[in-house]
């Protein structure tokens, strides 16, 4: 595939917020491994074969401000905040900080979550039962919110989650191919 294309579509997905962007990797775990909708509000997906309640969240990498938003430097940072400059590559090292939020760990069996750095897309795979024991994990994301947490995946515990979570890295030009075939099949 043309690299610029691919540049773009991985552009593309950095660009997206919130829901759509969750459910592009919603999508991409759904045919990664082979699940069916939920049929619930409570949880994203659900195994074929187990029947268990699959959790799907994913973040975008992207390296840490180098400053705050300031009358002085208000212009200089809108700058700075396009994807060329903020987008990080898995080997780079530097300051970032994603969060795995609403994380209600009663309503799943098994948490796919992961990482679009620039270069590749990290898959984790956490069963609820061990979301405690995570490094950071907090059952408190919002005042009064019970049963809902979060934990933050960043460059001081990135290497925990890689070795005791990590599922399978894909490239763009992967992900790509998976979209690119479940398009057909529906075309």
């Amino acid at each position: 595939m043309d690299q610029r294309k691919l540049n773009e579509f991985r552009d593309g997905i950095f660009a997206l917020r919130t829901r759509r962007f969750g459910t592009v990797a919603e999508i991409m775990i759904k045919h990664l491994y082979d699940l069916d909708e939920s049929g619930s509000l409570a949880f994203d997906k659900r195994a074929r074969n187990t029947n268990e309640r699959i959790e799907v969240k994913f973040s975008t990498v992207m390296k840490e401000n180098e400053a705050r938003i300031r009358e002085d430097n208000v212009i200089d940072q809108c700058y700075k905040a396009n994807l060329a400059n903020r987008a990080m590559n898995s080997y780079e090292s530097g300051r970032f900080d994603c969060n795995i939020q609403q994380v209600k760990r009663t309503e799943f069996d098994v948490l796919y979550y992961g990482l679009f750095f620039a270069d590749r897309i990290e898959i984790f795979m956490m069963q609820s039962s061990e979301i405690l024991s995570c490094p950071g994990y907090s059952d408190k994301q919002h005042r009064g919110n019970e049963g809902e947490g979060q934990f933050h995946l960043n460059q001081d515990n990135i290497e925990y989650h890689r070795q005791h979570h990590l599922q399978r890295v894909l490239t763009y030009e992967e992900l790509y191919n998976l979209l690119s075939t479940i398009d057909e099949k529906i075309n």
